[in-house]
């Protein structure tokens, strides 16, 4: 009957041990891969801003006007040239 309990008790105390050193691993795992994400998350945000900027500096109303005047030829219409329709 002692060495029943004995053995059960020791087989409990191995698959705890080996319970233990699961989570630990597997805490570690999760711990990297939140690094990595936080990290991703980091470098997603600085890309955000700069892409916010850029945003921000193309669609100046100054640099849309120099582009549709030097690219496109376009112009503001002469007052001769302007139409106004009524209903």
């Amino acid at each position: 009957m002692t060495r029943i309990l004995l053995t059960i008790l020791l087989v409990a105390n191995v698959a705890s041990a080996i319970g233990v050193i699961y989570a630990r691993h597997r805490h570690r795992q999760l711990f990297v891969e939140l690094n990595r994400l936080i990290n991703a998350r980091d470098e997603l945000n600085i890309e955000f801003g700069r892409l916010q900027l850029e945003q921000a500096t193309v669609a100046e109303s100054n640099r849309v006007d120099q582009i549709a005047r030097t690219r496109l030829g376009m112009k503001f219409p002469e007052a001769n040239d302007v139409v106004v329709v009524r209903p």
